[in-house]
């Protein structure tokens, strides 16, 4: 199937970083905060939540981490007001940025988000200057554990999935919005380990970076990312050698 971005590898080793830092535990707390406040506290009845829960057991948060994010949206434990956001950008070399945050402040946060595009070659845009070079697709990590790429391929087939990236230790499947849910769920059912789940945006054409403009699209990249209310970012950039 066809081609994957460099910048997946490299935000699985971000992410594996973040994880150490404790980073990726906050960032599942608030997205179980904000699935349980939409749709209430019961994972059978709200899908978003139960992917949620599935994905902070997956990195191995404490259950009792767990129940009291569900517990604060809720209300039965006081809690701030958490705000889902996206902001919208370019970097260097006019790539495209798509950030989602959850915040508390709202101005603090678009404050520090352009703050941060102005101070590493990009800028700000307005709402709708880039999403529509993105699309909605379901992004499934698997756990590699022997398998190789034509059997992965072949179970993905029957799953009605889109497209498989094959990674040192990972595959990453990419599926519709709509056939996200089901092909989640039938590799879970074949006892695959699915180590993420979620929904992504993914960019319709890739921009090639490389050398010095790779370097600052990367500086600005994961400077957003260190950010306390960034959720995700994606981005158009092809980082090649």
């Amino acid at each position: 199937m066809s081609g994957h971005s460099k910048w997946a590898t490299i935000r699985r080793k971000k992410g594996a970083l973040d994880a150490k830092r404790g980073k990726i535990f906050t960032r599942l707390i608030r997205e179980i905060t904000i699935a349980a406040r939409q749709a209430g506290g019961d994972p059978e009845g709200n899908p978003r939540l139960r992917l949620a829960i599935d994905n902070a057991k997956a990195a191995n948060m404490p259950a009792d981490n767990i129940e009291r994010a569900i517990k604060k949206a809720t209300g039965e434990l006081e809690g701030s007001q958490i705000t889902e956001l996206t902001y919208e950008g370019y970097g260097p070399g006019g790539i495209a940025v798509l950030i989602e945050v959850a915040t508390d402040n709202k101005n603090r946060t678009v404050a520090e988000v352009r703050h941060l595009f102005g101070k590493n070659g990009g800028n700000l845009g307005e709402t709708g200057s880039v999403a529509w070079m993105f699309e909605r697709k379901g992004m499934i990590t698997v756990k590699r554990e022997n398998k190789s790429e034509d059997e992965m391929m072949e179970i993905i087939l029957e799953t009605g999935a889109d497209d498989l990236a094959t990674e040192e230790e990972f595959f990453e499947v990419t599926t519709s919005l709509e056939n996200f849910e089901s092909v989640r769920k039938t590799l879970v059912d074949k006892k695959l380990t699915v180590d993420n789940a979620s929904l992504q945006w993914v960019a319709k054409n890739l921009i090639q970076v490389k050398g010095e403009e790779a370097e600052k699209v990367m500086k600005l990249i994961e400077g957003i990312e260190e950010s306390d209310d960034v959720q995700n970012v994606f981005t158009n950039a092809d980082f090649v050698e």
